[in-house]
C-alpha cells in the first residue's frame, strides 16, 4: 500500500484480563504494559496520578499533533505541555535538561546516537513496526514517515518526473530550510542526490547550484515548486486542491521516519508511557495519517481492517518502497555540504 513506508510484521500484542486481585504493584519505569501495569486501564489511571505530561518539538499543524495532544488530553484527562514546539532534534537533545520533557520526537539520526538518554519501553504494537526502525531493547521507535517530494503549482509549471527536471524553464525552487540546519531541507538535497537508489551528496548540491546560478533557487513564500516532506505539500495541496499538486519522483524515493523515545529523567513516567501507546495505538496512527504522515504501523492495520483506508488513498501516490538513508550515509552527507554548500550554493 502506498499509505506504508515499509513492510512489517503483523503480530500485534494484546493484554488478557488479569483478575485484579493477582495483579502486581505498579511499575512506572517499567519496560512494557505486561511488565509494569498489566493492563491499559492501570497504567491509565497511574498516568492520571501524575496529571502532566511534558511534550517538545510538537507543532500543532505538523502531522495534525494539535488533534491529536487534544485526544490525548481529553480522553485521560491529563494536562499536555508543550514545550518549544520549533525545536529541532538537536535542540530537543540540548534543552532537556532544562525543560525536562517527558518524550521526545526525533530524527532515526539523533535517536541512534542518543539512545542511552532513554527509557526503553515496547509498545503494545511492537511487532508491527519495520525491524529496520525501531530500537531492539525499545529505547526508541518510528511512529510515522514520510516521502521526500515534489510540490508545485500545476498553474505555473508542468509536472515534473523527477529532480532533473526542476532545471527547465519556469521553475522557482525552494527548500524546506537551509539544509545545514534543516533535516527536512538536508532530506531534500540528499533526495535530489539520489542515483539508482544511492545518494551522491555532490549531484544534490550540483543541481540547487545551478538554480541558484539561474536565479532560480528562492524561498517558499515566491517559490511555484517547493521541495519538502510528503505529509507537507500534501497538506497544502489540501488547502488548495487546483493550486498545488504533489510528485515523489520514481527515481528518487527517499523516505524518513520521525521515532519516539522516553526520557530517563521524565517527570510524568506514566504519562510518558500512556503516550507512546496513544501514539502507536490505531487510533494515534489514524490520527497520524489524518496530517497526511505515514504510520509505522499502517500495513498491520490495512490487513487487520483497522487503517482509515480513505485518507490513506488521498496519500500522494508512492513508486514503490522508500530509500532509507543509513547512518554512515547520512553522515558522508552532512560532511559534504558542510564542506561545499556555502561554496557553491552561498
Amino acid at each position: 500500500m502506498a499509505a506504508v513506508l515499509a513492510g512489517a510484521g503483523c503480530g500485534a500484542s494484546s493484554t488478557a484480563p488479569v483478575p485484579v486481585r493477582n495483579l502486581p504493584p505498579v511499575n512506572v519505569q517499567a519496560g512494557s504494559l505486561k511488565t509494569g501495569f498489566a493492563t491499559m486501564e492501570r497504567l491509565a489511571e497511574a498516568a492520571k496520578r501524575e496529571g502532566e505530561l511534558n511534550v517538545i518539538a510538537l507543532p500543532r499543524e505538523w502531522v495534525n499533533y494539535g488533534e491529536v495532544i487534544d485526544t490525548f488530553a481529553d480522553k485521560y484527562g491529563i494536562k499536555v505541555n508543550e514545550l518549544e514546539p520549533n525545536a529541532s532534534s538537536a535542540r530537543q537533545i540540548e534543552a532537556a535538561g532544562r525543560l525536562k520533557p517527558d518524550v521526545f520526537d526525533l530524527t532515526l539520526d539523533t535517536a541512534v546516537k542518543e539512545a542511552a538518554r532513554f527509557a526503553p519501553y515496547k509498545v503494545q504494537g511492537w511487532l508491527d513496526l519495520p525491524d529496520n526502525v525501531k530500537d531492539p531493547a525499545g529505547a526508541w521507535y518510528a511512529a510515522y514517515g514520510g516521502y521526500m517530494s515534489i510540490g508545485y503549482d500545476p498553474r505555473e509549471v508542468k509536472p515534473p518526473a523527477g529532480f532533473a527536471d526542476l532545471l527547465g524553464p519556469g521553475y522557482r525552487v525552494a527548500l524546506d530550510g537551509d539544509p545545514l540546519r534543516s533535516a527536512a531541507a538536508f532530506d531534500g538535497v540528499m533526495a535530489a542526490s539520489m542515483r539508482a537508489g544511492v545518494p551522491r551528496p555532490d549531484q544534490g548540491v550540483s543541481l540547487f547550484a545551478k538554480l541558484k546560478q539561474a536565479g532560480r533557487l528562492t524561498d517558499p513564500a515566491k517559490a511555484n515548486t517547493i521541495v519538502a516532506w510528503d505529509h507537507l505539500n500534501a497538506a497544502r495541496g489540501a488547502a488548495h486542491p487546483d493550486r498545488w499538486k504533489v510528485v515523489i519522483p520514481r527515481d528518487a524515493a527517499l523516505g524518513d521516519y520521525h521515532v519516539q523515545a522516553i526520557s530517563k529523567a521524565a517527570p510524568h513516567p506514566a504519562a510518558a508511557r500512556l503516550w507512546q501507546e496513544f501514539l502507536l495505538s490505531d487510533e494515534g496512527q489514524n490520527l497520524l495519517q489524518k496530517g497526511w504522515a505515514r504510520p509505522a504501523r499502517g500495513e498491520a492495520m490495512a490487513m487487520r481492517g483497522t487503517l482509515d483506508t480513505e485518507q490513506a488513498a488521498r496519500l500522494p501516490r508512492a513508486p514503490g518502497p522508500p530509500v532509507l538513508l543509513t547512518i554512515p550515509q547520512q553522515d558522508a552527507g552532512k560532511s559534504y555540504l558542510k564542506k561545499q554548500w556555502a561554496k557553491s550554493v552561498g
